[in-house]
């Protein structure tokens, strides 16, 4: 569990600038997700689909990331 929150602390530091379209967002979310059920030790494929999909949603709701640009 203790490999998993250093991996999940890298990643979220490593995609903390580039989350400002629904992809990398959803990409978060997914390795989050994905992370999370490993250390809680449920189907990493269902935390990897329900991360991203809470990911993908965060994009019209103000949480402090910056705003999702929906093109470039």
């Amino acid at each position: 569990m203790r490999k998993s929150l250093i991996v999940f602390a890298i990643l979220s530091t490593s995609l903390a600038g580039c989350m400002q379209d629904p992809a990398t967002r959803g990409m978060a979310g997914a390795a989050a997700g994905a992370l999370v059920a490993d250390a809680l030790d449920e189907n990493m494929l269902a935390g990897a689909a329900l991360g991203g999909m809470a990911g993908l949603a965060t994009c019209g709701i103000e949480l402090g990331l910056p705003p999702c640009r929906s093109g470039y």
